[in-house]
């Protein structure tokens, strides 16, 4: 590909091939893209920064008291549910992911799993869709049966979220979506502003 690029622009270019699975991952892309603009120093910077405040987040919800069982929903038809380094940001905003693994890709699933889980909250946040979309969508969960049986639907705890900015995309703005994920879960603890427009609770939409 290097090679087939340079000749088209007659100029030296590298590739920098991104596969991240994991938070970590994303930490080290960042830096390899840096070293790669003979930015290193800036990246490092960078890495350090975005890092201090994920931990900051992390150590404040790990005193707190419960973590809310969550089920994240990356696809709405069919079923898929976050992996990746989804499951990390939600046990890191104080919270238990009910499906996915860390590090391992998003999962399907079936809508009897998602029911016999029956979590304490949800999260709808398909990737690629904004809120406006994503509420569109909705009448494909509202429609099957025992929707309004879930507990996360009786307690007012069904959240959408902006699947294009945020969550899906592993890059900087996963600060901001551990933000988001705290605000829902603990938002008698954090507010950072996020409510409104990067998320919304599906009871007041």
């Amino acid at each position: 590909m290097e090679q087939a690029v340079s000749e088209l622009t007659d100029k030296p270019v590298q590739v920098v091939a991104l596969e991240p699975n994991g938070l970590g991952d994303v930490w080290e892309d960042i830096r390899r893209v840096a070293r790669a603009l003979g930015e290193e120093e800036q990246g490092a910077l960078l890495v350090s920064s975005l890092r201090a405040r994920v931990l900051k987040i992390a150590a404040r919800a790990s005193a707190l008291p419960g973590r809310p069982r969550l089920a994240v929903i990356e696809w709405i038809e069919p079923l898929m549910s976050a992996g990746n380094w989804m499951p990390e940001l939600v046990e890191m905003a104080g919270g238990t992911s009910v499906f996915g693994v860390a590090g391992e890709h998003s999962p399907w699933m079936t809508w009897d799993e998602l029911r016999s889980a029956d979590s304490d909250a949800i999260l709808i946040s398909p990737c690629g869709f904004g809120i406006p979309r994503t509420l569109e969508e909705l009448h494909l969960l509202r429609e099957q049966d025992g929707w309004s049986d879930l507990a996360a639907v009786r307690e007012g705890r069904v959240f959408v979220a902006d699947g294009n900015a945020y969550f899906h995309r592993p890059g900087p703005r996963l600060v901001e979506s551990l933000e988001i994920l705290a605000e829902m879960l603990h938002p008698e603890t954090f507010a950072f502003g996020h409510a409104g427009s990067g998320w919304i609770n599906l009871e007041r939409a």
